[in-house]
Parts: C-alpha cells; sequence; structure tokens
C-alpha cells in the first residue's frame, strides 16, 4: 500500500504564469527577471516604437506648420518649414526628441512585459538621491570642460555678438525646462531600451553597450572622425556607467549637464541657436577634452560608488507557491 499525497501533484506550468527569475541581475539583464522573455519581444518593441515615433512626430510637424501659418512665420529655406525664430525652432527639435521618453515606457510595460520603471534602475524607479551625487559629480567636469574649452583653438571668437540679458534669459528658461527632456529621452532611448535589448541576449556587458553606443554616435550625423569618435566614447562611458551604477541616473546627469551647456552658450550669442552643428562636428581639440572630461566624471561616479553603495542588481522575487493552501498546511 503506497502512502498518496493529499495534493495534487504540481502541474509542470505555474498557475499564476511565468515564473520570474529569483536569481539577481543586472541593469542591462533586467529582461530576463520577469520569466516572459521571449526573443521577439524586444525586436517588437522597437518595431512598434520607431512607428508610433514617426506618426507623433508627423502630427508634431502638421501642429508647426499649424502655428507657422497663424503667426505668418516665413519658411525655412532648407526644408520649407515655418520658421518660428532661433527659440521657437529649438523648442521644436527638442519637442521632437523628448517625445520619444514616454513611448520607451510604454513599450518596456508592451510588448516587454514588465514594470516601466525598471528602464529606469533595477530598483524600478528613479532613486533621486543617487542623482543628486552623480549631479556633484558632474559640475565639477562640466566646469573643467567650460574653461578647457574657452581656451582651445576656436574656442572663443571677437565677432560673436552678445544678444542681450531679456532674450538670453528668456531662452535659458525654455532650455532648462526641455533639455533635460530630451537629454533624458535619449537615455531611455540608448542607454535604457537598447541596452536591456541586447542585454537580454547577451551577459557581457561591452557587448551590451557597444550597439547602442554605436547607434548613439550615428544619430547624430557623419561630421568629422574626432566628433564622432567623441561621442562613441561618451556612449560607451555611459553604458558601462549605468550597467556599474545599476540605473540610469549618472547618464542622464552628464547629458543634461553636457547640452545645457552647449545650448546655453548657443543662446548667448546673436545666431548661436540658429546652427546646425552638433557634437559630431567637434574639431579634435574639443572632441579629446570632452573624451577626458567624460573619463573624469566616470571616475568620479565610480569612486562615489564605491562610498553610497546604489543598488546594482535587481532583487531576488520569490516564486509564489502554486498551491497556498499546501504551503500553509504542509
Amino acid at each position: 500500500m503506497t502512502n498518496a499525497s493529499p495534493y495534487p501533484a504540481y502541474p509542470a506550468a505555474h498557475p499564476a504564469g511565468p515564473l520570474p527569475d529569483p536569481t539577481p541581475h543586472p541593469y542591462h539583464r533586467m529582461d530576463r527577471t520577469t520569466g516572459r522573455h521571449r526573443w521577439w519581444r524586444p525586436l517588437v518593441g522597437t518595431v512598434l516604437m520607431a512607428f508610433a515615433y514617426f506618426v507623433i512626430l508627423l502630427v508634431l510637424v502638421v501642429l508647426s506648420y499649424g502655428l507657422g501659418t497663424a503667426l505668418g512665420a516665413p519658411e525655412l529655406p532648407d526644408d520649407g518649414g515655418p520658421d518660428l525664430g532661433p527659440l521657437g525652432n529649438t523648442a521644436t527639435d527638442l519637442v521632437s526628441i523628448a517625445i520619444a521618453l514616454p513611448l520607451v515606457l510604454l513599450a518596456t510595460l508592451w510588448p516587454a512585459r514588465r514594470a516601466a520603471g525598471t528602464v529606469t534602475s533595477v530598483t524600478g524607479r528613479l532613486r533621486t538621491g543617487w542623482l543628486g551625487w552623480c549631479l556633484l559629480a558632474g559640475l565639477p567636469a562640466i566646469l573643467l570642460l567650460t574653461v578647457i574649452s574657452f581656451f582651445l583653438p576656436g574656442g572663443s571668437d571677437e565677432s560673436d555678438t552678445w544678444v542681450g540679458w531679456r532674450t538670453f534669459l528668456t531662452a535659458l528658461a525654455v532650455l532648462a525646462v526641455l533639455v533635460p527632456l530630451q537629454a533624458a529621452a535619449e537615455e531611455y532611448f540608448f542607454r535604457g531600451w537598447l541596452l536591456q535589448a541586447v542585454g537580454a541576449f547577451v551577459r557581457s556587458p561591452w557587448l551590451a553597450v557597444i550597439p547602442q553606443a554605436v547607434l548613439f554616435a550615428a544619430a547624430h550625423g557623419w561630421g568629422t572622425r574626432w566628433g564622432f569618435l567623441g561621442l562613441l566614447v561618451n556612449g560607451l562611458v555611459m553604458g558601462l556607467l549605468t550597467i556599474r551604477t545599476g540605473g540610469l541616473e549618472a547618464a542622464i546627469v552628464l547629458h543634461v549637464l553636457n547640452n545645457l551647456l552647449a545650448f546655453g552658450v548657443s543662446a548667448a550669442i546673436v545666431g548661436g541657436l540658429s546652427t546646425d552643428e552638433t557634437a559630431a562636428d567637434a574639431p579634435w581639440p574639443l572632441a579629446l577634452t570632452a573624451m577626458a572630461v567624460d573619463l573624469l566624471y566616470a571616475a568620479l561616479v565610480l569612486w562615489l560608488a564605491r562610498r553610497r553603495a546604489p543598488q546594482r542588481l535587481s532583487v531576488p522575487r520569490t516564486p509564489p507557491a502554486p498551491y497556498p493552501h499546501a504551503a500553509r498546511t504542509a
């Protein structure tokens, strides 16, 4: 006579659905923590995100044309779009990038099928305390970049004309609102979505950060070889910092500070915001300086990380018992 168990045998599939992986994972492997990973989810998410971005961008273009018509704005000579002035055109460009941020969060919810916050950090949220420490590390690095850039060849031009305090402060107020959104959107897409999409298939941090760094540099266009190399190094450094610190905070801080500096300097000069130049067009002295500042910032952040110990691995989750009543009576 055999002793039969009073409880039915556990089925092969858990009644509650796919089991979460109880193993702690680094940031780039967050897609593996839910138990819902499928090879097609990152691909479908990227395609849907690109399609939604294109549609919203078309809507934004239509709205800008409508605004330009209402204001009687002339057409831009290059693409025929409405000329809303240096600040208006810059604001439109920044908004056109910032709209990618909510799309990344939606793609993380579906089809990635995990909490939207997991693209922010391994804790599932923006760690404001650690963000503040990264800001402290970024300020001296950006100050150094500002000072050195002033003494580089072509760093200052006597022909540049000051726009005046009223115009400058108005531009600065607009930039202070839009630049953080634009910079964060780029980080959420490149160091967030793309890094985790590749990381779902590879364990090596280096293999995970290389594709997004190359795409990040290419997205800025081809200007100079040194400019492209500077952007590539920035993408690699920020990607590795994201994995090492467990979140996007360090990358967001440096990107925001870099862009505020660049746009702020342009806003101070007559016609500065009308230029089409980006970091991809940087000459070799400026590109080398920017790379050195990126490495300095990374060293400061890693030094702080050893002392502040931000969480860098996901929290292990215990799978639920298939039959809770059995767990209680066992």
